[in-house]
């Protein structure tokens, strides 16, 4: 976790749905918690992007349907500001299905991925096809 200045702006609270954009058969995945997050009493843990999350598959293929698995977050439609002073906003809310290690579980990733993910998490780098 080197390198990492800032902090993002927790935008998704449990219970959260997101779309999954690897190839691993999930579509929709909902938040159960937000893993290594220190709460406040009477809060919902929140997460933003780059945190590793807790998500049950809602929608996909029957073998993952209702499976539990680690994700990481790589979009986020809540704005939030990085350290030069610029705002970064996305139009979905999107997650990736990662192991407790954060190595990506497919092979492929659609879309964008937000710099502050993947400089936290160098497996997801590699898969990404945009950094933005």
């Amino acid at each position: 976790m080197k390198g990492i200045a800032g902090r993002v702006t927790a935008g998704l609270p449990v219970q959260a749905r997101l779309d999954c954009v690897d190839n691993t058969g999930a579509k929709v995945v909902q938040v159960i918690t937000v893993l290594k997050k220190g709460g406040v009493a009477r809060r919902y843990p929140a997460a933003g992007v780059g945190d590793m999350i807790r998500v049950t598959v809602r929608r996909g293929t029957p073998e993952t349907r209702r499976q539990i698995f680690d994700a990481v977050i790589v979009r986020q439609a809540r704005p939030f500001r990085r350290v030069d002073g610029t705002w970064v906003q996305f139009e979905d809310n999107a997650c990736v299905i990662t192991n407790r290690r954060g190595e990506v579980q497919g092979s492929d990733i659609k879309g964008p991925v937000s710099r502050e993910a993947a400089e936290r998490w160098p497996r997801i780098a590699a898969t990404a096809k945009q950094i933005v």
